[in-house]
């Protein structure tokens, strides 16, 4: 019997449910979602991918994101279930292991969709999970796991940096799968445990009339998702036109490494400044680092570009998420992500006609979108109601 108590220890620690959604997170958003940035202008040079189709792949990913995260609003008991997660994490693998198999451009869109669906579900069970499971430890725990992201991205950069001096566009693809089905291991004990009866009959009694702040902050978080999106398909291309042939790739990398400790420095930063003052300042930092490499040549604007992106694009979500549980509308992180994918569906639709001469002028219309998004969090902050309630989790 006492052998067995250093396990249930290890089992509970929070640092250990840490790594297991940050694992998650890496394989399903780090390199599920976001492996396609690096590997386009490989598919580009080598597969014969034209820019239309290019970006009608990102659509066909976000359109599957979008359906995976109202899978998981109309039915909560996936959220709970740890059978949800390893079959998307399964899913996800198989669907990344299968791209380089075709050329079809038909093949190509049906696993992004999958691929879509499958790292929504991820992203929603492997947070929701943490965020019950770490709500009685240090809120700074929460911004590590979600720094998994950033680790996911950072992680499969180098590999497709490393790939692209070496093979093909078919091997980065079953490299990253390989990547993805290890961390995917790493996350396979990850489950949920039964929310506190009464907490959510007592979040809706006397609720504080706050819509019109949550218009504002769906608003913002929704052209962030067009903006964001644009600037996550096409950076490493629009890098890639200007500058030598590492330096598309390095700049992944960077956003990667800047992303990891991000959240975990802005959930500190919310602990001493309004939150919808933070929103607010990581939209413009990030609408300033998207428009750089569109103005500016050479290797400093675009690692400065990297650096800004993969600092604020996890932080925003991080923050806005917290601004609407706060704000205590019901099933506002629910309203909130639907919003998120729709700007994502739309993103690479409306950058799609400015294609043909490079892509530049998307990455001006992505800073564009986070301009609004930010002029939109500026309403927030108009006598925000900082003092509503004990903030919840946002789950």
């Amino acid at each position: 019997m006492q052998s067995s108590v250093p396990s249930l220890s290890r089992t509970h620690s929070p640092w250990t449910i840490v790594a297991q959604a940050a694992a998650a997170l890496a394989a399903g958003m780090g390199i599920g979602r976001f492996v396609y940035t690096p590997i386009l202008p490989l598919m580009h040079t080598q597969a014969g991918l034209s820019s239309d189709l290019g970006a009608s792949l990102a659509t066909a990913n976000f359109v599957g994101y979008l359906a995976g995260a109202l899978i998981g609003i109309a039915v909560p008991a996936v959220v709970r279930s740890a059978a949800a997660l390893r079959g998307s994490l399964a899913v996800l693998v198989v669907t990344l292991a299968l791209m380089p198999v075709t050329r079809d451009g038909t093949g190509w869109g049906l696993l992004r969709l999958v691929a879509g669906a499958a790292s929504a579900l991820i992203f929603v069970i492997a947070v929701s999970t943490m965020l019950s499971r770490l709500r009685a430890h240090a809120h700074h725990l929460v911004g590590w796991a979600f720094g998994g992201v950033g680790a996911g991205i950072a992680l499969s950069g180098l590999l497709v940096v490393a790939v692209q001096a070496a093979s093909t566009w078919q091997a980065a693809w079953w490299i990253c799968a390989a990547l993805a089905a290890l961390l995917a291991a790493v996350a396979w004990p990850l489950t949920s445990q039964p929310a506190p009866r009464g907490s959510e009959a007592a979040a809706q009694t006397e609720r504080p009339r706050t819509h019109r702040w949550f218009l504002a902050l769906f608003a913002s978080y929704t052209f962030e998702g067009i903006g964001y999106i644009i600037a996550g398909t096409f950076l490493v291309a629009a890098i890639q036109q200007g500058a030598s042939g590492w330096l598309g790739s390095g700049a992944w990398i960077v956003v990667g490494l800047a992303a990891f400790p991000s959240c975990a420095l802005w959930t500190r930063l919310a602990r001493r400044w309004s939150r919808p003052a933070l929103l607010l300042t990581s939209l413009t930092i990030q609408a300033i680092g998207i428009a750089l490499p569109a103005l500016l040549g050479g290797a400093t604007p675009a690692l400065v570009s990297a650096v800004l992106f993969g600092a604020t694009f996890m932080g925003v979500s991080t923050i806005a998420l917290s601004i609407g549980a706060h704000l205590q509308v019901p099933r506002a992180v629910a309203l909130l992500t639907a919003g998120y994918s729709t700007g994502q569906v739309l993103g690479p639709l409306l950058a799609a006609p400015l294609l043909s001469h490079g892509y530049h002028q998307a990455l001006l219309l992505g800073s564009a979108m986070v301009v609004v998004a930010a002029v939109a969090a500026a309403a927030v902050c108009v006598r925000f109601p900082h003092h509503l309630a004990p903030v919840t989790s946002p789950t």
